[in-house]
């Protein structure tokens, strides 16, 4: 090899090896946390999403914030042991620069810190489902407008409102599911989103040419704002916001009254309990064919308790993103600007300082009065199902009376038997590889094997 081939070689060496301790060890202005950025371009996103069939924290988050314990040669005792990287760590994914927290104070400090020193941020796969203009996309006036126009529609009084048609639908698919063999109660992951915009396009041109002459619904709040001369609302980002609501709506809540049914099956002591109390709300209605009543949905206290320890355990979703606007500083860390932060909802619910046996199922533990309305406040640092700060989940509360008039009307109508399936993997969404088959029945016709 010649004296030029041989600089050309050690030129490349020399590059090859800053590229990758510029990689290993990002610019920061301070101190970065601890951790590992992986391999270059790769970073650790393979590690990331491998599939695990545990409840548990991730083994991705878990092996990176447990501790390590070392022992003497003969393996009898703990000589000392180390925290890896601890509640705060970094590392690189799908070839993002991202910090992970695990830590309740600093997510906490996220959430409250929203539109300061961060903005909402989703994976651009996430957002080509969504769209551009969705809630998660938009920021400042527009993101505040919009919001409270959702809030509109899922305030107390809409949902009041929605409590027929909600329950209604409950009743007509288990009507119909119980007259099949059995039913595939996970639900689809993802829709055509073309097929479903021009559907939702389609409703809202026929609203215009028809105006609804019953209750008002959501396409009405669309078109009046629409028709507001000051307005900052397009038809795109109307379209965009209804799709979203629909999607997490559809995704979301599906999953959780899987998971619900699921737990159910596997918890007879909580199933007779959450029937005992619907059972009771039936007893206690002057009239037995009246329609399910907002005091009713109110005064189920054990309902209430199940869905949260239902949606605490299912962890539909394993990480909230956020970007750094600017440096941020905690803890004596530094986030540099651009990076971005993922909030582990899996590791604040699953802690044990926090959930005395975590990976049990047990919705009596929300009788505890430091449990007690955790989940009302939006910003809980111990409890963030439905995430926190400024974008607290609009569709919570609607979400919550989907499950429990769903539950509703199942218990006190219907038996229901695994029949398949039913296996969960994380990866890390939520997802049942095999699907979940049940077979329903009335209460007095449970089919026969």
């Amino acid at each position: 090899m010649g004296p030029v081939a041989l600089c050309i070689l050690a030129l490349v060496v020399v590059c090859i090896t800053h590229w990758v301790s510029r990689w290993r060890n990002p610019r920061c202005s301070g101190q970065l946390p601890p951790g590992s950025m992986g391999l270059p371009l790769v970073g650790e996103t393979i590690q990331f999403f491998t599939p695990t069939t545990s409840s548990d924290i991730p083994p991705f988050i878990k092996n990176r914030i447990d501790r390590m314990f070392l022992y003497n040669m003969f393996e009898t005792t703990i000589c000392y042991s180390i925290l890896r990287y601890g509640p705060v760590f970094r590392t690189n994914l799908v070839g993002q620069s991202i910090i992970i927290t695990t830590d309740p104070e600093f997510s906490y400090f996220v959430f409250q810190e929203e539109g300061k020193l961060f903005q909402s941020w989703y994976p651009d796969t996430f957002v080509e489902i969504l769209g551009k203009q969705n809630m998660g996309a938009l920021h400042g006036i527009l993101h505040k407008c919009l919001k409270n126009m959702a809030l509109n529609l899922f305030g107390p009084e809409s949902l009041k409102k929605m409590l027929p048609e909600v329950e209604q639908a409950a009743c007509r698919n288990l009507k119909r599911w119980s007259s099949q063999e059995s039913v595939e109660l996970k639900e689809a992951s993802a829709t055509g989103r073309k097929q479903a915009v021009r559907m939702l396009k389609n409703q809202l041109q026929g609203r215009r040419e028809k105006p609804s002459q019953e209750q008002r619904d959501f396409f009405d709040y669309v078109l009046e704002e629409l028709e507001r001369a000051d307005t900052i609302l397009t038809e795109e980002i109307a379209l965009d916001l209804m799709f979203g609501l629909l999607f997490a709506s559809y995704k979301t809540t599906s999953l959780a009254i899987t998971m619900a049914t699921k737990f159910l099956l596997e918890n007879p002591l909580a199933l007779k309990e959450l029937t005992v109390e619907h059972e009771e709300i039936l007893r206690r209605r002057e009239n037995s064919d009246s329609g399910f009543t907002w005091k009713e949905y109110k005064s189920m206290k054990f309902t209430f308790q199940l869905i949260n320890e239902t949606v605490r355990m299912a962890n539909i979703a394993p990480g909230i993103f956020r970007k750094t606007v600017e440096d941020v500083k905690f803890q004596g860390y530094t986030i540099p600007a651009g990076w971005f932060v993922m909030v582990c909802p899996p590791a604040v619910h699953m802690n044990p300082a926090n959930y005395k046996d975590p990976l049990q199922f047990n919705p009596k533990r929300w009788e505890n009065d430091n449990m007690q309305g955790m989940e009302l406040t939006g910003a809980s640092k111990h409890f963030m199902a439905f995430g926190g700060g400024m974008r607290f989940c609009l569709g919570a509360d609607f979400a919550k009376v989907q499950m429990a008039v769903f539950l509703h009307c199942l218990v006190t109508k219907y038996r229901w038997k695994a029949i398949k399936g039913g296996a969960i993997v994380r990866t890390p969404a939520l997802t049942f590889p095999n699907g979940f088959h049940v077979q329903f029945s009335g209460k007095n016709e449970f089919k026969q094997d």
